[in-house]
């Protein structure tokens, strides 16, 4: 699966862009400020209908206008289809594949890329929930249908909420006790398929983190992932177990759980059990990378779980490669971890590179170089 045509119409400084794209590496090439992420961030965008450096959408749309407008033509093999976006800044944003509209959560059907970029230090340094983000993520990327089990279990834990805030300050009428145990119910069901999703993508994940942080790092460290469960009582400061337990015993856990913390959350009027308070454990030579990873490590251990990410969703598709987009990455390296980046990711059909200088990119990712100046494609650069 590669990119090979990006339009672009008031979507962040392009007042309009119209840029071809080849398989292969590409490179865009510019000063910092020019636009080259907005680029890639608009073709990220047309497969997840969501940024990976805003919350909202409204920064997308360029100042002054109403829409922007992010138009993509995706080739596979000897199939094309060609993915429209509205986004809007009074309205619901609109989507279209092939002039039939969609709904945004169906994107990740008809197309796939996996994104690093400098903010996905995160992934390593911050709080549990950018680690859940960035495993529903790529749940929905491997199984698209599951987004409505992500939306639905959201939307649960908000209404849950609710009630128990209205529950406490009515100090409980037994009624509200009756509605509780159906939003029960219903947090576990979502609950116990969303940690199973969550946990069907670690366990694929695992093997393919420690073989690319090997690659970029070039050494020998020993890195473990596992999913640390609310359902399992208070987090401690043991390395939680690698396997999760089958749907039955999850749901019996779960609801077991529920029971237990009930007066706690009608106490604080919030759900304290799920998994929207799980986490992802990242873990190096034996110590919490939170906390005791280096920058260095931080960074290398962030761009494996992307690369892993990106074989989990190769192994998977039938549509190809998913594109792989590094945003600003080899400045970050040395000239050692640039060359052995550039072996990981050299066999994949296609990958989006941006670098201020063209020197930090090894020249075998810098065949087809695209300069960007203010807003605006300068053209392939020889």
């Amino acid at each position: 699966m590669h990119v090979t045509h990006l339009q672009l119409v008031d979507f962040r400084n392009y007042a309009q862009a119209d840029v071809a794209l080849q398989a292969g590496p590409v490179l865009f090439i510019g000063r910092n400020g020019q636009g080259k992420t907005n680029l890639v961030e608009a073709i990220a965008y047309a497969g997840t209908a969501s940024s990976h450096r805003v919350a909202t959408d409204q920064a997308l749309i360029r100042a002054g206008a109403e829409a922007a407008v992010i138009r993509a033509r995706v080739q596979h093999d000897d199939r094309a289809i060609v993915i429209e976006l509205q986004l809007n800044r009074s309205s619901p944003n609109r989507a279209q594949v092939n002039g039939s509209a969609v709904r945004m959560r169906e994107l990740p059907r008809y197309f796939t890329s996996v994104l690093f970029a400098p903010e996905d230090l995160a992934l390593v340094r911050a709080d549990p929930g950018v680690r859940r983000d960035f495993l529903d993520a790529l749940v929905v990327q491997r199984t698209p249908r599951l987004a409505s089990v992500v939306a639905d279990y959201e939307r649960v834990v908000r209404q849950r909420n609710s009630l128990l805030k209205s529950a406490r300050a009515s100090r409980l009428r037994p009624e509200q006790l009756t509605t509780l145990d159906v939003w029960d119910d219903r947090l576990i069901d979502l609950g116990t398929q969303l940690i199973t999703a969550r946990a069907e993508v670690v366990e694929l994940l695992r093997p393919h983190v420690a073989q690319a942080y090997s690659a970029v790092a070039g050494e020998d460290h020993r890195t473990r992932i596992a999913l640390r469960l609310s359902i399992h009582g208070s987090a401690d400061d043991a390395f939680p177990a690698e396997q999760v337990a089958d749907t039955a015993e999850l749901t019996e856990m779960f609801r077991a759980r529920v029971g237990e913390r009930r007066r706690d959350e009608l106490d604080r009027a919030v759900t304290l059990v799920g998994p929207h308070r799980d986490d992802l454990v990242l873990e190096l030579n034996g110590l919490p990378a939170r906390g005791y990873a280096s920058h260095g490590e931080s960074w290398s251990y962030a761009l494996a779980l992307k690369l892993a990410s990106a074989e989990v969703l190769r192994a998977d598709a039938v549509a190809g490669d998913p594109v792989l987009i590094l945003d600003d990455v080899f400045a970050e390296l040395d000239h050692g971890r640039r060359e052995r980046l550039a072996d990981a990711v050299g066999a994949y059909e296609q990958v989006l590179i941006t670098a201020a200088v063209g020197a930090d990119v090894p020249d075998r990712l810098a065949a087809t170089r695209i300069g960007i100046s203010a807003g605006t494609i300068m053209g392939e650069e020889t």
